[in-house]
């Protein structure tokens, strides 16, 4: 219990005492003006009668404007929750953009990287190629210049060669 409502419920104690109290002086009947006749009746009961149907008349206030806020608080409840699913779904929708958008990147990236391996695979057998081209000219190359030595040395006169000079066949002496 709230502060206020205490206080309120502190406050009816207070007049229903008072009216226990002095039950005798509220039920006196009295000559009361109506503003068009004079009537004999207890003044206090009236006055507390009255009092009576104005605090129901705020209680019943009090409990429409309770019900309005409950309602308004259930539907803003529910338009938050409306406005929440919309932007979970931007959201989900974002990210699927996104995802989609980094695997169209990936996708262009390898399709790239594949162009660039096909380009240096062709690359690389046509530098095989002219390595073999180059290779095979050398041994060409190579193969006519010994079988020019090799004409040359067939065509050459045979000369004498000198016996080779052994140790034993040197006199020292003459």
């Amino acid at each position: 219990m709230g502060v206020r409502s205490a206080f309120l419920f502190v406050i009816v104690l207070l007049i229903a005492a008072l009216a226990a109290l002095n039950w005798g002086t509220l039920s006196a009947p009295t000559d009361v003006w109506l503003g068009f006749m004079t009537v004999s009746a207890p003044l206090g009961l009236i006055m507390l009668g009255l009092t009576v149907v104005l605090a129901a008349f705020f209680l019943v206030y009090v409990l429409y404007l309770h019900s309005s806020v409950l309602l308004d608080t259930k539907r803003h409840t529910k338009e938050m929750q409306v406005q929440r699913d919309l932007a979970d779904k931007a959201e989900a929708s974002r990210f699927t953009e996104l995802r989609n958008f980094l695997e169209a990147q990936e996708n262009k990236h390898m399709a790239q990287n594949a162009d660039r391996q096909t380009a240096l695979l062709a690359r690389l057998e046509q530098l095989e190629t002219s390595v073999r081209l180059r290779s095979d000219q050398t041994d060409n190359t190579v193969a006519a210049h010994i079988g020019q030595l090799e004409d040359r040395i067939e065509r050459r006169p045979l000369s004498p060669v000198p016996a080779p000079v052994m140790p034993a066949d040197i006199n020292p002496q003459g």
